[in-house]
């Protein structure tokens, strides 16, 4: 990038003009990380201060069976496959309160496309956990999901959505949302959910009250003019609802999926992701960086990038974890969250699903004060 450009699109990020096309794809041109990130950062601490949010939650997946076999997908299973699973309902209630410890304040529910289970049983899930854990906020189930659920049942997504929401569901998850470009998209999802699906999907729970995350899978076959039009399709539907609460980017791993031939993002490319991110959707009050796909120094550096968030305690992620190679651990407890925060210089905030902070807590102690006892390094 020039001088000239450079000095350009400053100029813009200062003034807060809207960022177009031309300036995202730009900006992924820049090698100048140190600007991007201080440039992200001045936007991010005028949406958050120096404020870093996390929640104790708690991933609970229901099934891995599913009908698509999508490229990226290291999670699904087909039926009878020996580690496929599905829990009955009993058995997710007591999975899940299994789980309730150390304040745990939200249960996020992603499954696969499961065949033959009736769609009265999702339902029937959220009202067994609600009834079992009332303080807990459930947020459930892909875009991708409720469009299949409109399969199964032969309901519309709007009154599943009622359905849903009647029996407790306060959130849906962002997932499914991949790349949205279609030339991309054909090459690496294998089911019937496309921007047009998805989107509608989001905009009735948008329209029902329900604030949503949005999502954005990188790193494998697309290029950063398809991460730009991804985040401005985004844009654009938050123009129109405000129902979005928060983007993350979730960085694709290679491990036992049919695109393990790919190299995984490195921290470079990462950092430049969560930077335009933020530049770019102007009107999302979040970024998150979910550290189970990051690890855990590039998810600190990232909060310098444009995130405030670090998601959560999560204890097991079967969607990552299932493509294993990468060793980010299972579990952080809300005192690893603190410390993490910590170190990399913000005040945590612990926060519920709708982002209510539930707790504050101290700031990060002076550099002079860590300087005098030897600090953990996390890998």
């Amino acid at each position: 990038m020039s001088e000239t450009r450079k000095a350009e699109l400053t100029e813009k990020i200062t003034a807060r003009e809207r960022l177009t096309r031309q300036d995202g794809e730009d900006l992924y041109a820049s090698d100048d990380l140190a600007w991007l990130g201080a440039m992200a950062h001045g936007v991010r601490t005028e949406k958050n201060g120096e404020v870093v949010y996390f929640n104790v939650n708690r991933h609970l997946n229901l099934t891995n069976v599913c009908t698509a076999s999508c490229a990226y997908c290291s999670f699904q299973r087909k039926p009878g496959q020996k580690d496929a699973y599905t829990m009955r309902v009993e058995e997710a209630v007591e999975t899940a309160l299994g789980m309730k410890d150390d304040g745990l304040t939200e249960l996020h529910i992603v499954n696969g496309l499961h065949p033959t289970l009736p769609w009265k049983y999702y339902p029937r899930v959220l009202r067994e956990l609600k009834a079992a854990l009332p303080g807990v906020a459930l947020k459930a189930f892909t875009a991708t999901e409720v469009h299949f659920f409109e399969t199964i049942s032969g309901l519309t997504a709007d009154a599943i959505l009622d359905e849903l929401i009647d029996a407790g569901l306060e959130s849906l998850t962002g997932g499914g949302a991949e790349i949205f470009d279609w030339d991309v998209r054909k090459q690496v999802v294998d089911h019937d959910t496309h921007w047009e699906d998805w989107s509608r999907i989001h905009r009735l729970a948008h329209q029902k009250g329900l604030k949503t995350p949005a999502t954005m899978l990188y790193g494998h076959i697309e290029e950063p003019r398809h991460r730009v039009d991804h985040v401005l399709r985004l844009r654009e539907l938050q123009d129109e609802t405000g129902g979005f609460q928060v983007f993350i980017p979730l960085r694709f791993h290679n491990d036992n999926n049919r695109l393990s031939h790919l190299q995984m993002a490195q921290p470079a490319d990462v950092l430049k992701t969560f930077a335009v991110s933020r530049l770019m959707l102007d009107n999302f009050p979040h970024v998150k960086v979910f550290w189970v796909m990051h690890g855990l120094s590039t998810s600190q550096l990232a909060l310098n990038y444009g995130a405030d968030d670090m998601d959560g305690s999560v204890v097991e992620y079967k969607i990552t974890h299932d493509a294993d190679n990468y060793g980010t651990p299972d579990k952080l407890t809300r005192d690893d969250l603190l410390d993490l925060i910590r170190d990399a210089g913000f005040t945590p905030k612990e926060r519920n699903t709708r982002y209510e902070v539930i707790r504050d807590y101290d700031g990060p102690v002076p550099l002079a004060e860590r300087r005098a006892e030897p600090q953990a390094v996390w890998a």
